[in-house]
């Protein structure tokens, strides 16, 4: 059990310590606005991207002791062993990332869910090359955090189901977090009263499905491919595969009037009944087909 107990108290300090963090890093921001443009930009944002930014301080603030409280005391125990062995799995992973919801892209284009939006060919450059940028960071942070800590964790004191579908739920969770405002003035308690408000998706029932089951099953595929492959090389390039697509598709396309978002989803790309399908489709074909191949084997 203690494995539970260690990923509880971690979601709890992080969701706490971060709501309580929120007012003071909004209030530094406002303070230091005049100082320099960069800095007034960062003031200009509204409070609940500094709610996110001070969940995810805490969750990397606290993501080593977690870990070290897991069992894991090396880079080879988190998944993450020589990537000269591995190259074939994390190009393996991309690919398959990049494919699923690149079917779905020509998918809602090609339906009229959604149209292109033109923009100059330098602007579309720049904004591929920050997708690529994110997709390497975010994708390899998420991955240590998700599959090799919480995941890998659980492993350690249940069955590998069990803790992955309890690292998938997390995942989800921490994903399905929405927009929210905060009426009247930021106190420091401001924090803990907007965290309810972001979680105003599972009262909604078009946004909880197919929204949290996309990424209830985004978790499930990736925790499936740590599990199948032994490393976390699939799962990082899976998942860096998907987040080119999320940085870049509100960016290149815009929505069409009449469109029926519910199934063709947003800007957001994954939050629509078609990429839930094609994101199902992908687990099925993974877990029958492509875990025993000699691109995905354990090395």
């Amino acid at each position: 059990m203690r494995p539970l107990r260690c990923l509880i108290c971690y979601l709890a300090l992080v969701f706490l310590g971060g709501a309580l963090l929120a007012p003071w890093l909004y209030w530094l921001a406002q303070g230091s606005a005049s100082f320099h443009p960069a800095l007034q930009k960062i003031a200009a944002n509204p409070f609940h991207r500094f709610v996110n930014r001070s969940l995810l301080i805490f969750a990397l603030a606290a993501l080593w002791p977690l870990l070290r409280n897991l069992g894991v005391h090396s880079w080879r125990d988190l998944g993450l062993g020589r990537p000269a062995r591995h190259w074939r799995q994390l190009l393996g992973g991309f690919l398959l990332g990049f494919a699923g919801l690149a079917v779905v892209v020509v998918l809602v284009l090609a339906c009229g869910g959604r149209t292109w939006n033109p923009h100059p060919a330098s602007a579309i450059v720049a904004k591929m090359f920050s997708a690529a940028l994110t997709a390497v960071v975010v994708a390899t942070l998420e991955e240590i955090l998700f599959r090799g800590g919480i995941f890998g964790g659980l492993r350690r004191g249940f069955h590998w189901r069990f803790a992955l579908v309890a690292s998938s739920a997390v995942y989800a969770l921490v994903h399905f977090l929405e927009r929210a405002e905060l009426s009247g003035n930021v106190t420091w308690l401001s924090g803990l009263e907007l965290l309810p408000r972001m979680l105003h998706g599972f009262v909604d029932v078009q946004k909880l499905v197919p929204g949290f089951f996309s990424l209830a099953i985004a978790g499930w595929l990736l925790g499936l491919a740590y599990q199948r492959t032994g490393s976390l090389y699939a799962s990082i390039g899976l998942h860096a595969g998907w987040i080119f697509w999320l940085k870049s598709y509100g960016f290149l396309t815009a929505a069409a009037t009449g469109s029926g978002a519910w199934f063709w989803g947003t800007g957001k790309l994954i939050d629509g009944g078609l990429a839930c399908a094609v994101l199902l489709l992908t687990l099925v074909v993974a877990e029958k087909f492509l875990w025993q191949k000699t691109v995905f084997k354990k090395a």
